[in-house]
C-alpha cells in the first residue's frame, strides 16, 4: 500500500519536512513521502521494522521518522484536518453516532496492556458518524469495562461536536453512563438491554440501534491492517499514532 498523488496532495501541506543541521553534518534527509510510505507497509503486513524492503528508506530512518512524527502529534493534527474538512463539506454527520470497542492482543508488556480473559491486550474504542466514518478513537488496557472510556474517547475527538445520540451495544448500558454523557455532553446515550427494557420504551430510537454495523464495518476495516490486529508495540503512544494512521487512510479513500 503506498499512497497516491491525490492522497499525498492532501498529506503534504501537514507533513513536517525533514531538514538537515545547517552545517550540512548527520544523516542524509530523504522525502517524506516515500518515508510515510514505508510506514504504512508496516501498518499494512504487521512486520518488523527490519524486514521494511529495499525499496523505501532505511528502516531506521522510517523508525526514527515515525517516532519524531507520532511525538510532534503530526498523526493527530491530520486526523483533525481531514476530518473538519469533510464535515465543512457535509461528508460526516454527527448528529447520531456510533460506538464500540475492538481488542488487540498484546505480545509485550507495556503501558495500556491488560489482562483479559483473552489474554494480555489493549482495547481500541471507537466512535463513528452515521456514514461509519471515525470521528474519535482512542487506546486504553483492554482491563477496564468499555464503559469507563466512553468520556476518554469523545474527548479524543478530531472535530468539535458533542453528538446527539450515541448508539452502542447493551455493553454500554448505564445510568451512570447515561447521567455524565447527558450532563457533560448533553448526549443521549442508547443502549438497548433486553434485560432491562421496558415494553414501553421508545421504539423510535432502535432503528438507530440496529444500524451499529457502521462503527463494526469501521473495525474490519481497521482490522485490515495487521499491525493493529496484534500489539507489538511497547509504547501506547506509537500504537495510537499507528491506530490513528489507519483512521487516516480510511478518511482518505
Amino acid at each position: 500500500m503506498e499512497l497516491t498523488d491525490a492522497q499525498w496532495a492532501l498529506l503534504e501541506p501537514l507533513n513536517p519536512v525533514p531538514v538537515r543541521r545547517a552545517d550540512g553534518k548527520g544523516r542524509p534527509s530523504h522525502a517524506p513521502r516515500p518515508v510515510l510510505n514505508g510506514i504504512l507497509w508496516i501498518l499494512q503486513t504487521g512486520a518488523r521494522w527490519k524486514d521494511l524492503p529495499s525499496h523505501f528508506p532505511p528502516y531506521p530512518t522510517c523508525h526514527r521518522w515515525f517516532q519524531k512524527w507520532q511525538k510532534a502529534g503530526v498523526f493527530t493534527k491530520i486526523l483533525q484536518v481531514l476530518a473538519e474538512n469533510l464535515l465543512e463539506r457535509g461528508g460526516v454527520d454527527v448528529r447520531e453516532c456510533f460506538i464500540d470497542g475492538s481488542f488487540a492482543s498484546a505480545k509485550k508488556k507495556g503501558p495500556d496492556v491488560g489482562k483479559t480473559k483473552r489474554g494480555k491486550g489493549t482495547k481500541i474504542v471507537a466512535v463513528t458518524d452515521s456514514h461509519g466514518l471515525p470521528v474519535a478513537i482512542s487506546t486504553a488496557s483492554a482491563s477496564p469495562h468499555e464503559v469507563k472510556l466512553v468520556e476518554q474517547t469523545l474527548d479524543a475527538s478530531h472535530i468539535p461536536f458533542a453528538p446527539d445520540k450515541l448508539i452502542g451495544a447493551k455493553a454500554y448500558d448505564s445510568d451512570g453512563l447515561d447521567a455524565r454523557l447527558a450532563e457533560k455532553y448533553g448526549t443521549e446515550m442508547i443502549a438497548p438491554n433486553r434485560a432491562r427494557r421496558k415494553k414501553t420504551q421508545d421504539a423510535r430510537k432502535l432503528p438507530g440501534y440496529r444500524r451499529r454495523w457502521t462503527v463494526e464495518r469501521l473495525f474490519a476495516w481497521l482490522q485490515n491492517f495487521r499491525r493493529l490486529v496484534t500489539r507489538w508495540d511497547y509504547h501506547a503512544a506509537n500504537f495510537l499514532a499507528f491506530v490513528q494512521l489507519g483512521c487516516i487512510i480510511i478518511l482518505l479513500r
